[in-house]
């Protein structure tokens, strides 16, 4: 689980289906949960949520998040320093994170960006929107993405997030109608291909400055069905790393 550690950091491979901290419904197994059992040090580090009804969720090192669903590499702050950093660098877009996606449909070009801004879906509280009709404040939001392979019915995307909101990369591939496969909330009718019975969504790579201005850069290895779809694009004709 643990990609790289050193005195500041910790990367890990989130798995598939662990939250990244509590969402104030009940005790579940989250990455907050696994932090506090392994590094009890942290506990203090970083920024508490607290919710509409006032309940007050602890996220200990966690500067940024993936769906319960995604898989993939995601950053702890060890200390109150490092955190500060890694979250000025978020918020100056400086962070560089690459995703892989599995998605519906076959695209007509090879790369594009989506430059849609994001607002609260009007017709379900769970979702969010880049389409016209979304409520709440619309905010800036892009995409970029490009092809690495492509089939009649599905393709496999590396997609590139400059902004950060909320389900993005699911929303805006959702917008220009190739939804990542088996998404339950933004493709529920959709067929659950290449054996994905989750979100086929893989954080794959993570880049950012050290305190000590270094830059570093994890990979995160694919989990178990991924490889089995990467297979299946292989046996294809698939030229892939």
């Amino acid at each position: 689980m643990i990609l790289l550690e050193d005195q500041n950091y910790i990367v890990i491979n989130k798995p598939s289906g662990m939250m990244v901290h509590d969402d104030g419904r009940g005790d579940q197994n989250t990455t907050v949960s696994w932090i506090l059992k392994n590094y009890p040090e942290i506990a203090g580090v970083g920024e508490k949520m607290v919710l509409k009804n006032g309940e007050v969720i602890e996220r200990p090192g966690i500067v940024h998040r993936l769906d319960t669903e995604t898989s993939g590499a995601l950053v702890i702050a060890k200390n109150q320093e490092a955190f500060l950093s890694l979250k000025k660098q978020f918020q100056e877009h400086r962070v560089e994170k690459t995703y892989h996606a599995f998605v519906y449909g076959n695209l007509k070009e090879d790369s594009g960006v989506i430059d849609r801004p994001i607002g609260k879906s009007k017709r379900d509280f769970r979702k969010y929107s880049a389409q016209r009709g979304a409520r709440g404040k619309m905010r800036e939001a892009i995409t970029n993405w490009k092809v690495l392979f492509g089939g009649d019915k599905f393709s496999l995307l590396e997609v590139y997030p400059k902004t950060g909101r909320t389900h993005q990369i699911r929303v805006h591939l959702k917008a220009i109608h190739h939804p990542v496969i088996a998404d339950k909330l933004y493709a529920p009718k959709g067929e659950k291909m290449l054996g994905f019975m989750r979100l086929a969504l893989h954080a794959r790579k993570v880049s950012f400055k050290g305190l000590d201005g270094k830059n570093i850069e994890v990979l995160a290895p694919y989990p178990d069905d991924f490889e089995r779809a990467l297979g299946t694009c292989r046996k294809m004709g698939a030229v892939l790393d």
